[in-house]
């Protein structure tokens, strides 16, 4: 039976509890929204299938929960990972100061030179910011990887998110892949990024 992709790339999330991580993704994978979510057990996983620049990609896109208590399993996700997404709640200060050590967690475990994003979820509440635009743009700048605000509620940005670091994956894939593969790929139709930064 042929396969009805072209590429399977695994996603992580990963940031603080209670951030919107399981919205985000729910949101991606189903295009729905339930804001009386429970905390994540563990990990658990969506997969959703999108083009990209012609090509058929499959995401699978792990959820880990935000806890410390779970640090050991989900940790173990971070090796296969080909995009680790970072999230923080704009409305929570404390999240956003964590992406340090979360990012501390991916140099620890994840295989190097892994994509890496930074959003700031919920900004759908504004009138609650804590965390302004700036400042996560800044912290994105200082680390050379890409930054979205989103909103699983409204939907604002979060398939950009998605799609955006799934092309990134895509372009590094197609500049390191050997000439024999199975899977031809033609870097000369490679549109140019439509994902802007907001």
């Amino acid at each position: 039976m042929a396969k009805k992709y072209d590429f399977l790339f695994k996603l992580l999330l990963i940031g603080d509890s209670g951030v919107g991580k399981t919205c985000l993704i729910i949101r991606f994978a189903e295009d729905n929204f339930n804001s009386t979510y429970i905390s994540t057990i563990g990990i658990d996983f969506k997969v959703k299938t999108v083009d990209v620049d012609g090509k058929k990609i499959k995401l699978q896109v792990w959820d880990t929960a935000g806890q410390e208590r779970f640090k050991t399993i989900t940790t173990a996700y971070y090796r296969g990972a080909m995009g680790i997404i970072l999230v923080y709640d704009i409305t929570d200060e404390k999240s956003f100061e964590n992406i340090q050590n979360w990012m501390k967690s991916i140099k620890e475990n994840a295989s190097a030179g892994v994509n890496q994003m930074l959003l700031g979820n919920k900004c759908d509440i504004e009138s609650r910011r804590k965390v302004s635009k700036e400042v996560g743009e800044k912290l994105a700048k200082d680390h050379g990887i890409r930054f979205f605000e989103t909103s699983a509620k409204s939907s604002l940005n979060v398939e950009e998110a998605f799609l955006g670091l799934a092309r990134d994956i895509l372009q590094k894939n197609e500049k390191k892949a050997p000439v024999n593969r199975d899977l031809k790929l033609d870097t000369s139709e490679k549109k140019a990024s439509k994902c802007s930064l907001i």
